[in-house]
């Protein structure tokens, strides 16, 4: 049985095996490995651009909780297969989780799944797609919706955001208000937000 240690040299990832054999993976890699404890900083900053990690546990550190869907964690030593394994595992799971993204064409992409939109809506969605899970103000979406022509009364953003909602639920999209500051676009997964696209 083989096992692994790694290190990193000029931003690549040396992974080798106890007994010999060496294997080097670009450092452009799409899962991060993160030596835990020693690597808390790079931890921060990946979770920070939302990079897919696994934290390396070495020694007899305790291992750290993960919260994030894009986290794991293995303990070192650890097989090839076990790691190429996890790495796999991780990408799956976070298949599914992905930042939606709107096409030239006004067509939502999330995960496998897609739905085409109005362009006015695909403009609005095009705003809350690049922010993603985060706070987009109610002006801000306004503004855009100004652009087009005869577009910009009242209640336009209100009846715009209702037909956005019942195009994006088959995706498992949900856009949550709050109250007047703005709009957050997120993934369905609890009642709040079922509640919330009503």
């Amino acid at each position: 049985m083989r096992t692994l240690e790694k290190e990193v040299v000029e931003g690549r990832t040396r992974i080798f095996f106890l007994g010999g054999a060496v294997a080097l993976l670009e450092g452009e890699q799409d899962v991060k490995l993160v030596r835990w404890p020693a690597e808390f900083e790079k931890r921060e900053k990946y979770h920070e651009l939302g990079v897919l990690r696994l934290l390396v546990v070495e020694g007899g550190a305790q291992a750290p909780i993960c919260t994030d869907i894009r986290e794991d964690w293995i303990r070192a030593p650890i097989t090839h297969s076990d790691l190429i394994a996890r790495m796999q595992a991780l990408r799956a799971k976070t298949v599914d989780h992905c930042s939606p993204r709107v096409d030239r064409g006004g067509i939502i992409h999330y995960g496998a799944q897609s739905a085409a939109v109005s362009p006015t809506e695909a403009d609005l969605l095009e705003l809350l797609t690049l922010n993603f899970g985060v706070l987009v103000p109610r002006e801000t979406l306004r503004d855009r919706l100004s652009i087009q022509p005869g577009a910009a009364s009242r209640n336009a953003l209100d009846l715009h955001i209702m037909r956005i909602r019942r195009r994006i639920a088959p995706l498992g999209l949900v856009i949550q208000t709050a109250w007047g500051r703005g709009y957050v676009l997120t993934v369905e997964n609890n009642d709040m937000a079922r509640a919330s696209n009503q």
